[in-house]
This record gives C-alpha cells, sequence and structure tokens, in this order.
C-alpha cells in the first residue's frame, strides 16, 4: 500500500468511478430519481470542497457514501420538518389504528379483516421476480410520510442505532417506536396489495 504522500484523489474521475454506485445507495434510501441524482450531485460538489482534508484513511469510494450518506440524513430531516403530520394526533391516530385494528370495545385490538395479514409467502423464482419485488417496495416506502420512510430506512438500510436515529430526526424514542410501527403496517399493505395479491 502506498504511502500518504505517494496517495493523491482523482476528483476528474469520480463520475466514471462512482456515480451509478451513489446513485444507486441513494435510490434505493430516498425512492426518487430526481432527488437521488440532486444527492448524488452534492455529493460530489462537497467532496471536491473538502478534498484538502482527506486523510486517506479510508478509500474514496468509503468517503464519498459517507458524504452521501450525510446528505441523505441532512435530506430526510429537511422534509421531515415539513407539512409533516403529527403521528399523536387523535383524530389521525384513530383513524390509523381503526384501519388496521378492531379496536370497539376491546383493549386488545385485534386485526380488522381487511388488514388481516396474509398466511402465505411468495417465493422469489426468478432474478427478474427479486427486482420487481425490489421496484415495489420502493414504490411503497416512497408512499410512506418522509419522517416514517426515514426512521425506516436508517434503520433498516443503513442498520443505524435507535439513539442515532432519534437524535439525526430530532424525535422522542417514543415517537421512534410509534412511527416505526406504522411504517411497518403500512409497508405490510402496500406489498401485500401490489405483491403478494399478484
Amino acid at each position: 500500500m502506498s504511502s500518504p504522500e505517494e496517495q493523491k484523489l482523482e476528483p476528474e474521475k469520480w463520475i466514471e468511478r462512482y456515480a451509478d454506485k451513489l446513485y444507486s445507495y441513494a435510490l434505493a434510501r430516498v425512492s426518487r430519481q430526481s432527488v437521488a441524482e440532486d444527492l448524488v450531485q452534492d455529493t460530489f460538489l462537497s467532496a471536491l470542497k473538502a478534498k484538502d482534508s482527506f486523510l486517506f484513511n479510508a478509500s474514496e469510494k468509503t468517503w464519498l457514501i459517507a458524504i452521501l450518506k450525510r446528505k441523505i440524513i441532512d435530506y430526510y430531516r429537511k422534509k421531515s420538518t415539513q407539512n409533516e403530520l403529527n403521528i399523536f394526533d387523535r383524530d389521525t391516530k384513530d383513524d390509523f389504528m381503526n384501519h388496521f385494528f378492531d379496536t370497539e370495545g376491546r383493549s386488545d385490538g385485534h386485526w380488522t379483516k381487511k388488514a388481516l395479514p396474509e398466511s402465505g409467502s411468495k417465493n422469489f423464482e426468478t432474478a427478474i421476480e427479486s427486482k420487481e419485488f425490489q421496484n415495489i417496495l420502493q414504490r411503497c416506502i416512497g408512499k410512506l410520510p418522509v419522517k416514517w420512510a426515514a426512521v425506516f430506512m436508517l434503520k433498516n438500510m443503513d442498520d443505524m442505532e435507535t439513539e442515532e436515529i432519534c437524535k439525526e430526526l430530532e424525535i422522542s424514542p417514543s415517537n421512534y417506536w410509534v412511527i416505526m410501527h406504522r411504517a411497518k403496517l403500512q409497508l405490510r399493505e402496500c406489498m401485500e396489495l401490489n405483491w403478494l395479491k399478484q
């Protein structure tokens, strides 16, 4: 391995080497092509500005992904403060819970017939079906409120700790758990409608 003095960044090769990988990484987390493209462009611009501070304790690719990850978190934080539903609003909570659970006269809240989970599972037979599944999952995530999508993606795709997600998105732990629970319910319903029932 060459010494730090012999190493150098090659910004002129970043687009050729890393644009596709960074775009795929971003798209998997934000579910919108135009947003993913903007985040990758912002990542390259930020990296250019910070290139003199790069210490070569990671690869170029790892460094660029770290910058992109920060951009994605900033995007989610900014979007989640704009027109976000208050998940503790009584009317919103009641509508949501009544959609999934039969809460009338009960304290245990059984599933409604409409929201009862499917018992079977669909197996992937081909790579095309797996790709189709990923596309449907991305569309379903894209239908979630932004903060819900952020919590779900940061936990399940980036494997961030709960405490770190709460800090980054400025939410309480109890808020986190409510959001995660509701996001999973919404995703399950969307996936059943668009994948399992095909």
